[in-house]
């Protein structure tokens, strides 16, 4: 659902429709998303439009930050220890 409001913002019913959900479960689901901040809607004449609230993404992202930094020096580290430790070119 993320993915598709990333692209675009939609509606409950084209977000359903992609999904191949009901609509009651994809406005559960947007209800859900939207009481964590990540979601807005707007409405527009009789129908609401949701879009992706960057701002509560920007702080997932700052919060994840170290521990990519971790994982990547691990990740080097093990990359390494492959390089010296694998086979030989000659076998």
């Amino acid at each position: 659902m993320l993915d598709l409001l990333r692209r675009r913002d939609r509606t409950v019913g084209e977000l359903a429709e992609l999904l191949g959900a009901a609509q009651p479960a994809t406005s559960k689901h947007l209800k859900v998303l939207r009481d964590a901040g990540l979601v807005q809607a707007r409405v527009d004449a009789q129908r609401r439009v949701y879009a992706i609230d960057p701002a509560p993404m920007a702080e997932l992202d700052a919060w994840l930050a170290p521990y990519r930094r971790l994982w990547n020096e691990r990740l080097d580290a093990l990359g390494r220890h492959l390089d010296q430790t694998g086979p030989s070119k000659e076998e």
